[in-house]
């Protein structure tokens, strides 16, 4: 007989509450030193060594031996012909989200991806122009898993907000190729995609090498080691963000049943270990519920080993003295995924300020939106949503400030600009401004 899971059961209204509380939501984001020292390694001899480096550590770390980097790109035809090679299934699946995803991003960049002007009463213009990127590089993950969804979410937007070149890389160890990430590129629209991974594929695409394309951008997650790579080539390239392990938080009522609810936190706690999987309810007996839901289906999850260890290790059962509570405590965590698993989710949704992505009612299940609902799965994690947002078409664009002054314009402005720029003793400034007056005032010592 399976053991029953031993996952932490809290309640906000218990002595020691708040220590207990810590305990579950600490996670050290610290890089191990080890790995920290390896990639700086790795990511040296890449800007200096290029594309011999590159296969070095491909045949080192994913077993692929090649002749040269340009062996390891995979052409349009390649990418098109495993989109053939799907079942039509497949096919109709991967189409389907990949349609869904790109009219969410093409509402967003008509919200907010637009360049906007003004003239003032003097005549002058104000604004911002919104460019895209020109080059930009995904990272897509391999090795354990496959990761088709990850590849529309990070190139699509790219695509949708103008993006000149789309590169991706996903490591294929043993060069073992996966026929749906291929058929995601194809049908996200990627430019160019190499057979790389880890710290290697990200410091190729932050320096450049002779075969591999140096980018402006990289986003996409990864393990440690392409962490602390995209760490430290920031400033090089832009970043997105830093992922840690993914997090669930349900909010629940008691209304949804208890087996829906189990299954969505195994639905994060399956990705690995460190994952971590909360229930915030004030009904104890739905808690207990939920608590025998998870003994009875574990066994017949695939990957129940993973799934307990993240629950045993970071998940609780927290039982609050309210929903009103359960939201407080919510924003405290500020989750990745937060399911609002409730009969009336639009009550609770206006005090719910911090999350990566909200969803909304017992049937918004959280792997909808990871694969099809439309939204980005590409969301901050370990707390970050406090002062983060998911990856978007604004990640693959940048601004710039637009200004036209009139000579009335620089009538007005110029005796400000230059009271200013003498009280930080900068005269060149204040005489910058001054020389565009109608009448120029005196040089001041």
């Amino acid at each position: 007989m399976t053991a029953p899971v031993a996952i932490r059961r809290l309640a906000t209204a218990a002595a020691g509450f708040e220590a207990d509380f810590q305990r579950v939501l600490h996670w050290s984001a610290e890089t191990d030193a080890a790995i920290e020292d390896r990639v700086a390694e790795i990511v040296e001899a890449v800007r200096t060594r290029g594309d011999a480096a590159v296969l070095e550590f491909t045949a080192r770390f994913d077993g692929l031996n090649a002749d040269s980097v340009a062996a390891l790109e995979l052409s349009r035809a390649e990418l098109q012909a495993a989109f053939e090679s799907l079942p039509a299934v497949q096919r109709t699946a991967l189409e389907a989200a990949a349609a869904r995803v790109r009219r969410y991003h093409e509402r967003q960049l008509e919200a907010c991806g637009r360049s906007w002007s003004y003239r003032d009463e003097d005549g002058s213009l104000l604004g911002q122009k919104v460019t895209p990127l020109d080059r930009v590089g995904i990272y897509v993950p391999g090795g354990k898993a496959a990761y088709p969804s990850s590849v529309l979410m990070n190139a699509i937007p790219a695509q949708v907000a103008g993006v000149g070149e789309i590169v991706m890389v996903v490591p294929t160890p043993r060069g073992e190729k996966n026929p749906l990430v291929l058929a995601a590129a194809y049908v996200a629209g990627v430019h160019r995609a190499f057979t790389l991974g880890g710290a290697q594929a990200v410091a190729a695409l932050a320096y450049g090498t002779a075969t591999v394309p140096r980018v402006d951008k990289i986003t996409g997650p990864g393990n440690a080691y392409v962490a602390s790579a995209k760490r430290r080539v920031f400033g090089q390239v832009g970043i997105d963000m830093i992922a840690g392990p993914s997090e669930i938080l349900v909010l629940a009522d008691g209304s949804t049943p208890a087996d829906w609810v189990a299954i969505d936190l195994f639905s994060q706690a399956e990705h690995d270990e460190l994952a971590q999987s909360i229930l915030l309810c004030p009904d104890a007996a739905y808690l207990d519920a939920v608590q025998a839901a998870i003994d009875r289906l574990l066994p017949s999850m695939p990957r129940q080993e993973v799934i307990r260890a993240s629950l045993e290790g970071r998940g609780a059962l927290i039982q609050t003295a309210s929903m009103e509570e359960a939201c407080a405590f919510s924003n405290r965590i500020a989750p990745e995924h937060l399911e609002v698993s409730s009969a009336e989710p639009h009550r609770w949704e206006p005090l719910l300020k911090h999350a990566g992505a909200i969803f909304l009612g017992a049937y918004t299940s959280e792997s909808l939106g990871d694969y099809c609902a439309g939204p980005n799965h590409v969301l901050p994690t370990s707390g970050t949503a406090r002062f983060s947002s998911p990856l978007g078409v604004y990640d693959f664009q940048k601004r710039s400030s637009l200004i036209e002054v009139s000579a009335a314009g620089a009538a007005v402005l110029g005796p400000i600009a230059a009271e200013l720029a003498y009280g930080e003793g900068l005269q060149a400034h204040a005489r910058a401004a001054e020389l565009r007056l109608p009448v120029v005032p005196p040089q001041r010592g």
